[in-house]
């Protein structure tokens, strides 16, 4: 029992000696804990925000991690229609074709595989069918998709600067990829079943590769293939070009590349839907191309066999956007439009849209006096005389439920950065905490999740707010040397919470010491989100829900 007992004070004194010397790691210059008689306790919410839109305009988007293609009509931000362009790379290089005159091709499809929900996919076990739930699927309405031959060349470096930069293309470039085109082969998806073209939806049902077994006399179920888009292609097409290619052209990538240059994957509304569609997130890189054929065995044997040539859809990609503007879109269109902060109290609704969309722009604690000139708000220099000790800084972004119409779906995260450096603020970085089922929710004492009133048959309602803290950038700021440092700050929808590099814009922001570039994550994001802003007048109905900062501190009696 002695025994037990050393043991419990030894680890009730290991314990106490880790969390004080933690307590000391967190605590830095102005930023002690309360806790100490001598210190009061309180919270401050007076201090100036102004936040104001900024949109974006034609943003970079080759080699997106993540891309998206279909069509969808928000009620907030208008419609908008992504394509997507991408290169190809044999997954086997310089295939052999025995006898090329007595090849015949069985099949050739596409295959791209969804998002899906991992904890809700269920296999029966008497079938071996799997049922799924999508993710990352916005709208259900079909949507035309057509798949071409691109004769475009992705580089890999500009030549404009003498192949010393990568090259870049931008979300604004699809009249370019329209004009260079196989238009004599046409659409490769070319089946006479519409859903594999001019009505094609996202569907979550599993893929079951069948042939007919002639000894058993029934179908086998040779491969199942989660959902995707699964569309056949022109057997002719592949026929002409890969199995009759010129000589050294299938040699390697490289020379692959130059001579089948890509998939252009053009996509319009349907006409059975002309109004709505649906639109996915995709990883493109999982994608292929299988085509299924008979071949003689040798050069000595002309028995025939079946083989598979497979290339996967790697490379230079281009994700490609269209904005519509719709009647609904008339505030948004008209909020971007004033987009100078030509008032002190900066906007009324903040609207923040993904791809290339728009941004809030947040000054924090107001201008320096021109009588002292030190670059310093004096709101900042007052916290700095009175001896604040912060605990916790944020702030809270109430979404406007009633600009937000009728929006079936909301950005699950907002992202705060230092807009003039395109860095992440400090908060970030010291946020290390991880969710294992879902890393988009990583950094949760950061913040920026969208938080809902209530969960119904577990479906989540409406978001209310996002709270982001920026408890040690606030720290930083009444840091001696960090104390002129007050930058200005970018919130932007996010896709990735771990994604913070950055996109370059084709026209930079003048407005704002020449930004020139977009969160990565934002670019990749679909989505919208209308927030209350900073300039709302006193006694009414939103003023409470008005952007602000809070400070939670402690000072000395």
């Amino acid at each position: 029992m002695k025994f037990n007992s050393f043991f419990k004070t030894l680890l009730l004194g290991l314990t106490l000696v880790l969390f004080a010397s933690c307590d000391k790691d967190f605590n830095e210059v102005g930023t002690n804990i309360i806790g100490e008689d001598h210190y009061d306790f309180d919270v401050d919410s007076t201090k100036t925000v102004v936040a104001y839109n900024q949109p974006f305009g034609a943003v970079q988007t080759n080699n997106l991690p993540t891309n998206a293609l279909g069509y969808y009509n928000h009620p907030v931000f208008g419609k908008t229609k992504a394509s997507f362009v991408t290169q190809l790379e044999l997954i086997a290089a310089n295939p052999k074709f025995i006898n090329p005159a007595a090849v015949d091709i069985d099949s050739v499809y596409l295959y791209v595989p969804y998002f899906i929900n991992a904890r809700k996919t269920v296999k029966n076990s008497q079938t071996g069918d799997s049922t799924y739930e999508l993710d990352s699927i916005y709208g259900s309405s079909p949507i035309k998709l057509e798949v071409f031959e691109s004769k475009y060349y992705l580089r890999d470096f500009d030549a404009s600067t003498g192949l010393e930069e990568v090259q870049r293309y931008y979300s604004n470039q699809k009249p370019l990829f329209d004009n260079n085109h196989n238009t004599v082969a046409g659409r490769l998806n070319d089946s006479t079943a519409q859903i594999q073209n001019v009505n094609f939806e996202f569907k979550p049902n599993e893929i079951k590769l069948q042939y007919y077994n002639f000894e058993k006399e029934q179908t086998v179920v040779k491969q199942r293939l989660a959902p995707g888009i699964f569309v056949k292609l022109s057997r002719e097409f592949f026929m002409q070009k890969l199995v009759n290619a010129p000589a050294g052209t299938l040699t390697n990538n490289n020379t692959f590349k130059d001579y089948f240059r890509g998939l252009y994957f053009r996509v319009n509304n349907s006409d059975s839907s002309t109004e709505q569609g649906s639109l996915a997130l995709l990883d493109f890189k999982k994608g292929k191309i299988v085509m299924s054929y008979h071949d003689e065995t040798t050069a000595t044997n002309n028995e025939r066999i079946r083989r598979e040539l497979t290339i996967n859809l790697g490379g230079n990609t281009v994700n490609l956007f269209e904005t519509e503007n719709t009647a609904s879109s008339s505030s948004y269109i008209a909020a971007l439009t004033n987009n100078t902060p030509d008032t002190p109290a900066g906007d009324e609704k903040l609207y923040l849209k993904g791809q290339n969309g728009s941004m809030a722009v947040i000054e924090l604690f107001g201008p320096d006096s021109p009588l002292d000139a030190d670059d310093i708000p004096e709101e900042l220099e007052e916290i700095k005389a009175n001896k604040w000790l912060i605990n916790e800084a944020s702030l809270t972004f109430f979404i406007d439920r009633d600009a937000m119409l009728s929006s079936e779906f909301e950005p699950i995260r907002i992202y705060l950065y230092d807009l003039e450096n395109n860095v992440p603020i400090v908060d970030y970085t010291f946020d290390g905490t991880e969710n294992n089922v879902n890393p988009k929710l990583n950094k949760l004492i950061h913040g920026g999740i969208i938080e809902r009133d209530e969960v119904v048959e577990g479906v989540p309602t409406k978001g209310i707010q996002y709270k982001i803290r920026l408890t040690r950038y606030l720290m930083s700021l009444l840091a001696d040397e960090n104390a002129s440092k007050n930058v200005k700050l970018g919130l932007v929808v996010t896709e990735s919470i771990a994604a913070i590099t950055n996109a370059k814009l084709q026209t930079p922001i003048t407005n704002y010491n020449d930004i020139k570039f977009s969160p990565l994550a934002s670019v990749m994001n679909p989505l919208g989100t209308v927030l209350h802003g900073t300039n709302i007048l006193p006694n009414t109905e939103n003023y409470g829900k008005r952007l602000k900062l809070k400070i939670y501190y402690t000072k000395p009696n």
